[in-house]
């Protein structure tokens, strides 16, 4: 009895193991990049899933009549999934005309997934997984900026503009458009003092500085002030 509760226990240990080894290397690539939930977020949601998968599975048999299993043993792995869903809806955030955040909630619910498959014994499976979410996160963007469309080599660019009254917001447009900036969307809110403040959603080419679309736009007759922000 005492040699299958320590093979039970060294079992978990490897499998927790692994999944702290692996929610550390998806961490790495949020923290690198900065984002709201990094090494220890993505490590610690690893760990737990594999936790209570194992815990799942081992409930499952030590519980059970002889020859007659009572529940489900991915019973509570279950629930893991719709539970990290939470976490995932922290991070998404609404920024003026954009969306940010949805690649970083979908980690955290392939961190989850990692935790689980590592918890029911398929580690060889969450690695390689672990290894396709780093390729299509990083390496597989930078492939298609250089084979793929021109449209995947442009930057977008969120950029709020105050005009004079009298000036015509359809001939700017153009004027705009010829600073090799493109339009996706506007915004156009009166002001109280007779001015016009309006709100782009644009892209330009991705090598090109967002100082020198704030010094072309800036130049423009009528702009009497601007404000540009990167999106992402």
């Amino acid at each position: 009895m005492g040699d299958i509760v320590h093979m039970i226990l060294s079992t978990a240990i490897i499998k927790l193991s692994i999944a702290a080894l692996l929610g550390m290397i998806l961490g790495l690539e949020r923290e690198l990049r900065r984002k709201p939930l990094g090494l220890k977020t993505i490590t610690v949601i690893c760990i737990a899933s594999c936790l209570v998968t194992i815990v799942s599975i081992q409930s499952a048999y030590t519980f059970s009549k002889p020859n007659h299993i009572q529940m489900d043993p991915l019973r509570l792995a279950a629930q893991i999934i719709s539970g990290v869903g939470f976490l995932g809806a922290g991070v998404i955030m609404v920024k003026g005309m954009t969306v940010t955040g949805l690649t970083t909630a979908a980690i955290i619910w392939g961190a989850s997934g990692i935790g689980v498959s590592v918890g029911a014994g398929f580690w060889e499976e969450a690695s390689i997984a672990l290894i396709l979410i780093l390729l299509s996160v990083d390496c597989l963007p930078n492939l298609l900026k250089r084979i793929g469309p021109g449209r995947l080599r442009e930057k977008e660019l969120e950029m709020s503009i105050i005009v004079a009254a009298n000036v015509d917001m359809e001939q700017l447009q153009k004027v705009i458009k010829s600073k090799k900036i493109a339009i996706h969307s506007v915004r156009v809110k009166d002001l109280s003092t007779g001015e016009r403040r309006l709100d782009y959603c644009i892209s330009t080419y991705e090598s090109r500085y967002t100082t020198a679309v704030y010094q072309d736009v800036r130049n423009i007759e009528g702009i009497l002030s601007v404000e540009i922000s990167s999106v992402g």
